[in-house]
């Protein structure tokens, strides 16, 4: 590849802008030239070798710039970040420049061979490793300081002289996408390839989620309705649609890795090589060698970090759970008084009061929810993890322990220790139905009013600019820096989380549970469209093969499930009638059903493939022709050692 870039050119006559780059006001003259030329420069001089324009703005400010690539640049691009794209046979391969021929829709001037989100995600990858050379400091700028190897986006960013990057959105083809998938209301499935080629595989693999966890809740809302409707106090009917809910969980949560395994085949993300992480742009420490790379970075003491771990962050996560019982305790002297006003009263209006305590309990869980996640968010930072995925992962466990101690400890307290069935079934329904209410409102619908309002004040500032520059494109270009920024599908999963515990934790006492979450889902499924169509900025794509560490929260949400309705089912008037003698008797029995289920659980778990047969066949024949190519790749170097 490297004889590649030495006759690519930076010229393009036919300039497609994809990337916008917005810096400070006023950012000193020297920083941009510098900054402009280190993206233009060719590959050996330690340049990105991409194409910028300036956009002027209303007032002759140039501090926003669009960012492109020839198609040459692109493709050489799509080598070096490991693309994945389907060959004339039908197979799966990493994108190589030199083997270009072989693969299916490949033509030097089909121009769409590349999806507009692979060049978007390709240009980011050349961006974010653009890398200081002998620079010691950001010309204009001596106290940003730089060393070799540092990424200058990075610092650029950290530095408050970067305001942000993102990619634009393709007008034409979104309201190609707009419709196809939320543009009418259908029984359908959703539209997840073209979802795929705009937005990515991450996003993607979401409502790909989102659909399946959907349609997989429909059986249970269909057996839930006449359980709620002809056996409400017979809590010995429910062991069946309690033992049912378990075994589903399980199902569900397999097949999901097949379909999950099947889809990513097909992007191509399932065969993408996991590339070797960069150190997180918040991560700080002194300068030292990287051992493995050998280039110079931050270096942090990991005992400090352990320290901050365990002295600090820990401490406050309990102290935050401490405050989350106190509030639930609250909540229950609510109760307490809603019920003791309803017996003296008794009418209409008293009877309304008893839902008001778990209604404002409810919207205060919403408040300490996203409270919460901005000290863990703030907690996360200061600890200052070198990798992404460790700051992730070290977030989203501080997130899920809060969250479900916050939304579910109220009713297992209802459940294992007031032992008010009848209590638990209204709390329940109250705090799954509010929280619905709460984030499609929260999450869709008054971001979507706010953006439009803001639209309708630019576009009058926009009518009154006079410029050369195409007026469509710096419309566009000045709608999009001031449209919300999408942060991930992390807030996405949680809420599927949280209602997944709702729906199967306590399934055996509120059946209709799943008929809301469906009810539910349905809308989310077009308000999250929505939101990403009209609300947010276009996110980058970003390659992935699976919804990461989720899988794992949902498994372990469905092994807690089997022991919370095993134990409901255990209290069960009708079950205790069994046992009149002995609760020894009726312990030993429920914990020896409840190793049964786990047990079948875990067996279903290890007889279900994670891949179908023939990806797996696939996956196997593809790494026996790598080994194979590269013992002829040793063989001819052998070869030629001996000649010599």
């Amino acid at each position: 590849m490297a004889e590649s870039w030495s006759f690519l050119d930076t010229f393009e006559p036919n300039f497609t802008p994809l990337v916008v780059i917005e810096l400070a006001k006023g950012t000193k003259e020297e920083t941009i030239e510098w900054f402009t030329k280190r993206i233009v420069d060719k590959k050996a001089n330690g340049g990105a070798q991409l194409l910028v324009k300036p956009l002027v703005t209303e007032n002759g400010d140039e501090n926003t710039y669009l960012v492109g690539a020839s198609h040459l640049r692109l493709l050489l691009g799509a080598e070096t970040v490991g693309l994945v794209k389907e060959c004339n046979d039908n197979s799966m391969r990493t994108f190589t420049y030199s083997s270009r021929k072989t693969f299916k829709d490949f033509a030097d001037d089909n121009q769409n061979f590349l999806t507009m989100a692979e060049c978007q995600y390709i240009i980011k990858h050349e961006l974010e490793n653009l890398r200081a050379k002998d620079e010691k400091m950001i010309p204009g700028y001596p106290q940003a300081k730089l060393y070799p190897g540092k990424s200058i986006v990075r610092r650029l960013l950290t530095s408050g002289i970067l305001v942000q990057i993102f990619p634009l959105h393709d007008r034409e083809e979104l309201k190609k996408l707009r419709h196809s998938w939320y543009g009418r209301v259908k029984v359908g499935y959703q539209p997840l390839d073209e979802i795929r080629c705009y937005f990515g595989e991450t996003i993607a693999l979401y409502f790909g989620f989102l659909e399946y966890f959907t349609f997989a809740l429909i059986p249970m809302a269909v057996i839930g309705i006449p359980y709620y409707v002809f056996a409400w106090e017979d809590y010995d009917k429910y062991v069946m649609f309690a033992t049912f809910n378990l075994l589903w969980s399980t199902v569900i949560l397999e097949v999901w890795k097949r379909i999950c395994a099947i889809m990513t085949y097909r992007w191509g993300t399932l065969l993408m090589k996991r590339q070797f992480e960069e150190p997180r742009p918040g991560f700080h420490g002194v300068l030292g060698i990287n051992p493995i790379t050998g280039r110079e970075e931050p270096v942090y003491s990991s005992i400090k970090r352990q320290i901050r771990i365990y002295l600090v962050s820990l401490p406050f996560v309990c102290l935050c759970l401490y405050f989350s019982l106190y509030v639930m305790m609250i909540y229950f002297d609510l109760e307490q008084w809603a019920l003791d006003y309803h017996e003296e009263n008794e009418s209409n209006f008293s009877s309304l009061m008893l839902f008001v305590p778990s209604i404002i309990y409810a919207v205060v869980i919403e408040i300490m929810n996203r409270i919460y996640r901005y000290a863990a968010e703030f907690l996360t930072s200061w600890e200052n993890h070198r990798l992404e995925s460790s700051y992730q992962n070290h977030l989203i466990l501080k997130v899920l322990v809060f969250n479900f101690l916050n939304c579910f400890a109220s009713l297992f307290y209802i459940a294992f220790v007031l032992f008010d069935m009848k209590l638990l079934r209204q709390s329940l329904a109250t705090l799954l139905i509010t929280s619905q209410i709460l984030n499609q409102f929260a999450e869709s619908l008054l971001p979507y009013w706010l953006q439009k309002r803001h639209k309708k004040r630019m576009k009058k500032r926009i009518c009154s600019l006079k410029t050369d520059t195409d007026l469509s494109l710096v419309e566009q270009v000045n709608l999009e820096k001031e449209m919300g920024t999408y942060f991930g599908t992390f807030d996405d999963y949680l809420e599927l989380f949280l209602q997944f515990g709702y729906v199967s934790l306590f399934s055996c006492v509120y059946p209709l549970a799943a008929v809301f979450a469906v009810l539910n889902n349905i809308t989310e499924i077009y308000s999250d469209a929505l939101k990403m169509c009209r609300v947010y900025k276009r996110p980058f794509a970003e390659p992935t093969a699976n919804i990461g560490v989720w899988q794992l929260a949902f498994e372990t949400m469905s092994v807690i499930s089997v022991v919370t309705n095993c134990i409901l089912i255990g209290m069960s008037p009708q079950v205790n009638a069994l046992f009149p003698d002995s609760k020894m008797d009726l312990i030993l029995t429920v914990a020896l059903v409840e190793h049964l289920l786990l047990a079948v659980k875990f067996i279903m778990a290890f007889v279900i493939p994670d891949k179908p047969r023939d990806i797996q066949i696939k996956l196997a024949k593809l790494e026996f022709e790598s080994l194979e190519a590269l013992k002829q790749q040793q063989m001819k170097l052998a070869a030629e050692s001996l000649k010599e």
